[in-house]
């Protein structure tokens, strides 16, 4: 695992993020991901963008200069107030987890 340079800085406008995303011809040929994917990038974030990078192929893997390594997407956001509730409105799926919404 590293944490590789990227030599971008950026501002980004209240109210969005940018999520460092993993490019799948990378995980395919060599078994190179983004560790923490998607990676957020804060709107008030100022420093250089860094790709954590890891390797589960067989063979080592080098960076060179210039190479795509990740995907950069911006999005925005809504932010969210929790408050506590005495109840919540029921849906179909009820609290089922993992594997209940099906997969057709």
């Amino acid at each position: 695992m590293r944490l590789i340079p990227t030599g971008l800085f950026l501002e980004l406008p209240e109210g969005t993020e940018a999520q460092v995303r993993p490019r799948s011809g990378l995980a395919l040929k060599h078994g190179v991901t983004v560790l923490n994917a998607p990676g957020t990038i804060d709107a008030d974030y100022r420093g250089e963008v860094g790709v954590l990078l890891i390797n589960h192929g067989a063979e080592p893997f080098e960076v060179k200069d210039g190479e795509r390594i990740a995907q950069l997407v911006v999005a925005n956001y809504t932010r969210v107030v929790f408050a506590e509730v005495d109840d919540i409105r029921a849906t179909e799926r009820g609290a089922g987890g993992f594997g209940h919404s099906g997969t057709r």
